[in-house]
């Protein structure tokens, strides 16, 4: 059985003036106890690698989108990025869904798309997950 986990980060503005808040929507955690229950089969209340590392992924594809955005002049009012990260008993880390939801003043779907896959090429997260697949739902608001 495949359990998803996911973690979603808030931007809010470019890299370097922006900011963002990044929860983990798995497990509600202040703290982050892991488990292998946690992570084979989804015990509430425990975090688990792949949460973990949906948090890292959103995070940064968060600020590879907005810094790539910034640089060509479209600094984004918000994104809104949730990682969700699969793991398959036996299988390991399967997949990475990244969907992005996106505030941009002044730029068209095409573009808007165009920086989207490029920004899920261009995270270092994404780069460090070269094995797994990563796949990417992304709307302007």
């Amino acid at each position: 059985m495949a359990l998803t986990s996911e973690a979603t980060t808030l931007w809010f503005g470019d890299l370097v003036t922006g900011s963002g808040t990044t929860s983990l929507d798995s497990s509600d955690a202040a703290e982050f106890p892991v488990s292998w229950q946690a992570r084979s089969e989804g015990v509430a209340g425990l975090t688990n690698p792949e949460e973990l590392l949906g948090a890292a992924h959103s995070a940064c594809y968060s600020m590879a989108l907005s810094n790539e955005l910034g640089k060509a002049g479209h600094a984004p009012e918000s994104l809104q990025v949730t990682a969700a990260v699969t793991f398959q008993p036996g299988d390991g880390i399967t997949g990475s869904h990244l969907l992005v939801s996106a505030k941009i003043p002044g730029i068209t779907e095409d573009e808007f798309q165009a920086f989207a896959e490029g920004a899920k090429e261009n995270c270092p997260v994404s780069k460090a997950l070269a094995g797994v697949k990563i796949t990417l739902e992304a709307n302007l608001a």
